[in-house]
């Protein structure tokens, strides 16, 4: 396994050389320019007037596809997100994890539709947030906007728009999985979509948006996704704490199916993500898919060699977190560079983020489900390649990147990086802490030890005999004495899953 990791870094190595030259010429040359005008034409001139631009029209196809786009990114979060991590829980938290993902879904949808759309989307307000002129959708019709994506309804935008608010704190939820109450997650997920997600979509993407008007390139969402969700994942790890057993009991997955088939349908899924977000039914779209495809894959590959060379065998668990990986790194890059660019940047995810994911029992901090490491690492890696591998030859409406003699879109990108890190950060701290004075954030002990599913939810997701809280969870019962003994005894981790 040693020579087949030389092997295989020789290869990267020479790959991410080959990406500069090969993406310059496999990628379609740029549309030629429109031709003259007709000689008899008058050249503009001081005293005439410019071309109006035309008025938006909405296109049949594009409204087709941005529809569908808006369909598969939904699924991303339920069904695909939801089993993907409800997989990775133990079995006492399935229903309370699949729980926390679905009405994220509900909340984000209300609150999107009230007053997240226009603090996202709405007329600038200083180039850091959206007015309050939409408010309730007021003035977001069926029409086509003049500002956003001109060629489909504008409600059409939204609900687009709307399926990212809604996988945003949904991702998070995979850092404080097994010991968040409740009514917790919902003050949590209201307040965090209101002051960091949509101020953030609005930086990035937003009519006068002070990230979008620096330059900073983010295609479908490295920085307004990704950084966001895993910079505050980080911060909910340490604020909220560690788990009960933490570091000497065993807390392995105990659906591994199910958390495949979360992987392959938030794989297929993500092609509505990055590929919708071109916004029409165009050459665009088709490179995004194609991008997006190979980066997921070479980061499955990249994850599942670096853990063999590593553990001495590779896993299913490992090649389903490795495939997610890439998709989140070629997320800020997707429409911005070449099927080679996105092998390099995908083989790289998978090698960092494996990496990263392992290095939390050093840190010590519990991020339950590895939200730190995939989405944190991987966004940040992803938009920092995109400063990097970024050319006109496959957007000409992009910029360059280092690799194209364009060093100052790196730094562009840096400058998202860190602000992005900032935003979150500092906001998820000071939600975490009025939500905690207000309803308390953790679960007690003896909730906490029979599970979220019995404690929060008066359900079990299998039913394997009991079914009632007081069964499971009262002081004398033989589950309680059962399980508070097991914790009290240390026990190895099983190796290929974290302690």
């Amino acid at each position: 396994m040693k020579r087949l990791g030389l092997v295989l870094a020789v290869i990267l190595l020479g790959a991410t050389a080959f990406a500069a030259s090969a993406q310059q010429s496999a990628a379609p040359a740029p549309a030629a320019a429109p031709a003259a005008a007709p000689a008899s034409a008058p050249a503009p001139g001081p005293e005439t007037a410019p071309a109006a631009a035309p008025a938006p029209k909405i296109d049949k196809g594009d409204t087709a596809w941005i529809l569908t786009s808006s369909l598969l990114v939904l699924m991303m979060t339920v069904p695909g997100l939801a089993l993907f991590y409800g997989g990775m829980v133990r079995q006492k938290n399935a229903l309370g994890t699949l729980m926390h993902c679905f009405i994220i879904a509900a909340l984000i949808s209300v609150q999107w539709v009230l007053w997240g759309y226009s603090l996202a989307f709405g007329p600038d307000k200083g180039g850091v947030v959206g007015g309050l002129e939409w408010i309730g959708l007021r003035g977001v019709g069926p029409e086509a906007s003049a500002t956003y994506a001109t060629t489909v309804p504008h409600q059409a935008f939204m609900l687009f728009q709307m399926m990212f608010a809604i996988i945003t704190p949904a991702l998070i939820v995979g850092a404080f999985a097994e010991r968040l109450k409740f009514s917790a997650l919902i003050a949590f997920t209201i307040a965090w979509a209101t002051v960091v997600y949509d101020p953030l979509a609005h930086w990035v993407w937003g009519s006068g948006g002070w990230l979008g008007a620096l330059g900073a390139m983010d295609f479908a969402g490295g920085t307004v996704v990704h950084i966001s969700s895993g910079v505050s994942a980080l911060v909910c790890a340490f604020v909220i704490g560690r788990r009960r057993g933490y570091g000497h009991q065993p807390m392995q997955p105990h659906n591994l199916p199910f958390t495949v088939v979360g992987a392959a349908l938030l794989w297929v899924g993500w092609f509505g993500f990055n590929a919708g977000s071109a916004l029409e039914a165009n050459g665009l779209a088709a490179t995004a898919f194609l991008t997006t495809n190979t980066a997921a894959a070479a980061a499955a590959l990249g994850w599942m060699f670096t853990e063999w060379i590593s553990r001495g065998k590779p896993t299913v668990l490992g090649a389903a977190s490795g495939a997610v990986a890439g998709l989140v790194a070629i997320t800020p890059a997707a429409g911005f560079v070449g099927p080679v660019a996105s092998i390099v940047i995908g083989a790289l995810a998978g090698f960092l983020c494996y990496n990263a994911c392992n290095l939390k029992s050093r840190l010590g901090y519990d991020d339950s489900l590895d939200v730190v490491g995939v989405h944190g690492v991987g966004g940040t890696w992803g938009a920092i390649a995109t400063g990097l591998f970024a050319s006109k030859a496959v957007n000409p409406a992009a910029s360059d990147g280092l690799f194209y003699g364009n060093a100052g879109q790196l730094w562009n990108q840096v400058v998202a990086v860190l602000a992005t890190y900032a935003l979150a950060s500092v906001m998820t701290f000071v939600i975490l802490k009025v939500v905690d004075a207000i309803v308390g954030l953790r679960v007690n002990e003896e909730d906490e030890v029979a599970g979220l599913d019995l404690s929060q939810h008066s359900e079990t997701a299998y039913a394997l005999g009991g079914g009632s809280y007081g069964e499971f969870s009262s002081p004398g019962s033989a589950f309680a004495d059962a399980t508070r003994t097991a914790e009290a005894t240390p026990r190895p981790a099983h190796r290929g899953f974290e302690a």
